[in-house]
């Protein structure tokens, strides 16, 4: 298993609270691992939810209409550091 970085651990604490994953902890997800279509069974809902948490505790919004998604949403770590990227906190 992948360490997380500080940045990562931070937005997969995040994801568990915004999402109510009742069996997963921030811990639990791996960097590399795949976020939709994987162990952690998310769809395009959550990934709404997911932007719209983002959005609140960083600052910037994730876009619907951006043809990056696929890949900024693919694992922790690609959203990450898009996050990190584009934080205005």
């Amino acid at each position: 298993m992948a360490e997380q970085t500080a940045a990562q651990h931070e937005l997969a604490s995040l994801i568990v609270k915004s999402l109510n994953l009742e069996t997963v902890t921030a811990d639990q997800i791996e960097p590399d691992a795949p976020l939709f279509g994987g162990d952690l069974g998310l769809d395009s809902i959550d990934a709404l939810e997911i932007a719209l948490a983002v959005s609140k505790r960083y600052g910037f919004q994730l876009r619907s209409d951006n043809p990056e998604n696929r890949q900024i949403f693919a694992t922790l770590r690609t959203l990450s550091d898009h996050v990190e990227q584009h934080r205005a906190v």
